[in-house]
């Protein structure tokens, strides 16, 4: 049973659960039956790039995931606003104003750091049990408060008479179309997305990611070790807390270890190089977070 991630740069026109499914569909092609499979974070159809997929004992990762903050490269068109703010929307404002790039740079510190954002109603949040894209498309009116986010941040990367295309680093919550929508009317105009692609996620980025393609030929026969990463990789941005024979009984076990002399904190407990669980250290006493089931790999 494999443990770990794929990272797919996903195309354009794939949805992240269609995703999902081409990875069970090659995994299953590959002879490994039925295998725990879970995304982390959606990526619209029309948007492309990194989507980390997990695997086995890498699913219980996924809410980690999604808390993680992403880096999107985006182009606004100014001068007309879709009701979707995307290209698959229908235009519901138009202006003539087109703003320099000069204009564009001048606005960007505006929206960096903790900002107030409204998200689309073209959305997936919930509304009194039903998604707001739902009641958006059968044409009710859809009204969601501000939410706080935090644009860590934002550069503009080109720009022409009629769009600039930007990076961001964002918080987990922020929705790249408001940012969009934001900043065209600060510059007096109206605006859309018409790209959208996911740079990194988490601590995956490109350079971890395979294309569609790659994925397909495991289906194939290639070997499934040419795409996947470790459970492990997934960790990167805390601590490994390495125990001996003895500790790692206990914290399989559940068990609160103590006396240790790290400071407090999330950290990654391993035997080896096989990962236990996820801890939190307080007051030199460790607690089981989310434990991962991989005693059966040779330690």
């Amino acid at each position: 049973m494999p443990h770990g991630w794929i990272i797919l740069d996903k195309p354009i026109g794939l949805g992240s659960t269609q995703a999902v499914g081409a990875v069970k569909r090659n995994l299953r092609e590959a002879g490994f039956g039925k295998v725990k499979v879970g995304h982390g974070g959606t990526l619209d159809p029309l948007a492309s790039g990194i989507l980390p997929i997990a695997l086995g004992e890498a699913t219980k990762l996924c809410g980690r995931m999604l808390d993680a903050s992403k880096e999107y490269a985006f182009t606004v068109a100014f001068g007309s606003q879709t009701d979707t703010l995307d290209l698959e929307g229908q235009v519901i404002a138009e202006s003539p104003v087109r703003p320099t790039r000069a204009e564009v740079e001048a606005v960007l510190p505006r929206f960096t750091g903790p900002i107030e954002q409204v998200p689309p109603a073209y959305s997936a949040i919930l509304i009194d049990g039903q998604r707001a894209y739902d009641l958006a498309r059968k044409g009710e009116a859809v009204e969601l408060k501000s939410r706080q986010v935090t644009i860590h941040s934002l550069r503009l990367e080109a720009a022409d008479e009629g769009s600039a295309t930007l990076v961001a680093h964002v918080s987990k919550g922020t929705y790249i179309r408001s940012l969009a929508r934001d900043i065209a009317l600060a510059l007096g105009t109206v605006g859309h997305v018409t790209m959208l692609r996911r740079l990194r996620a988490g601590p995956f980025g490109l350079e971890n990611a395979i294309s569609l393609d790659n994925l397909n030929e495991v289906g194939k026969g290639a070997p499934l070790e040419n795409v996947i990463l470790p459970l492990e990789a997934g960790l990167v941005d805390i601590p490994a807390l390495d125990l001996g024979p003895q500790q790692a009984s206990m914290v399989r076990q559940g068990r609160v270890l103590g006396g240790l002399p790290q400071t407090d904190g999330l950290y990654w407990a391993r035997t080896g190089t096989v990962p236990l669980a996820l801890v939190e250290l307080s007051g030199g006493d460790a607690r089981v977070v989310r434990g991962f089931n991989l005693s059966d790999v040779a330690e």
